[in-house]
């Protein structure tokens, strides 16, 4: 027999507080026109974006977390000193050690709180609520603040037509704490490595060439990543209604990861999703921002009245990996 204690954590986790930082510069799509032979036209029917925010030098990742991180803590109505782990999902934070959740947590002032990066793309969100409500049921934080953050910016080639428009940058947080109930279910994620090629880096680090004047940057298959979004994520999403135990007439919101318009509306219609149902749309002012894009859009719907708190959401991220995440959870 096991001489191990059992973890006395909380019988359930909840989203507490919710809060997002998106830089001050707006960028119109006027401006992507500049380096790509395009137009607006195309970029809105392609995609819904019409404008997406870009950081300045002052506006790091770090920066951005810790504004976002303020929100949701207040937001909880906790203070920093009760956070016992930080979780940061980036893929735009350049250095490789230490990581940059360590540095936030310092300066937000937590105590001693765990601290740590994940890199899974645009479901970075989703494995990281994942993880926090894991930590909270097994004890071994009472509060778990998860952070989707991007300067995807920095990794934009403005020159190349298929991606120069989509990508923004922006930080999105949530506060996870203990509850009396569920309010976060099963999560259904995975990932499709055989498709790993489909959205990457242009190449890796040890190749880059200063020299060259061309960074690293984001390229995609966009076809391929489109059919991939529609037909299989639809059903991941379903997976996740079912696990929770609910079907999308329960619904009150949904949470898709913003990456594309025409990516939305199709998983709407696929998931035969009621007029009842608010769907997120940041992505028409805000971009794809990856990991940040669920939380930022979150914070956005409860901020305008268009959702509120105790609806039931179902949020769904996918991207990079292929990876994904989608869970169904009740909104702070």
């Amino acid at each position: 027999m096991s001489k191990i204690k059992p973890s006395k954590g909380a019988p359930y986790a909840r989203i507490m507080g919710v809060g997002g930082y998106r830089p001050t510069r707006v960028v119109p799509n006027e401006v992507i026109l500049e380096t790509i032979d395009s137009s607006d036209e195309w970029i809105r029917s392609r995609s819904g974006i019409e404008t997406r925010h870009w950081a300045s030098p002052e506006e790091t990742v770090a920066a951005m977390s810790i504004e976002a991180s303020g929100k949701a803590i207040a937001d909880a109505g906790i203070s920093a000193e009760q956070i016992g782990g930080v979780i940061v999902s980036t893929v735009s934070h350049f250095k490789q050690t230490p990581a940059v959740a360590t540095e936030i947590a310092d300066k937000l002032g937590t105590d001693k709180a765990a601290a740590f990066d994940i890199s899974a793309g645009c479901a970075g969100f989703g494995y990281g609520l994942t993880l926090a409500k894991g930590m909270i049921v097994e004890g071994s934080a009472e509060y778990v603040l998860v952070i989707g953050v991007e300067r995807l910016s920095d990794l934009t080639d403005l020159e190349d037509r298929a991606t120069a428009f989509l990508f923004g940058d922006g930080a999105g947080a949530v506060v996870v704490g203990p509850a009396k109930e569920p309010a976060i279910g099963p999560t259904v994620w995975g990932s499709e490595g055989d498709k790993s090629e489909t959205i990457k880096q242009t190449v890796p680090w040890t190749e880059y060439d200063s020299s060259t004047g061309k960074f690293p940057a984001i390229t995609q298959e966009g076809q391929a990543v489109f059919r991939w979004a529609v037909f299989e994520m639809a059903k991941v999403a379903q997976q996740a209604l079912d696990a929770a135990g609910i079907t999308a007439n329960d619904l009150d919101v949904f949470i898709p990861h913003q990456a594309n318009e025409r990516i939305i509306d199709s998983m709407v219609k696929t998931l035969k999703l009621p007029e009842h149902v608010t769907v997120a749309r940041d992505v028409r002012t805000t971009g794809n921002t990856s990991a940040a894009s669920i939380p930022l859009a979150m914070e956005r719907l409860l901020a305008t009245g268009e959702a509120k708190s105790g609806d039931t959401a179902l949020v769904i991220g996918f991207g990079a990996g292929l990876v994904y995440a989608a869970t169904v959870v009740t909104l702070p």
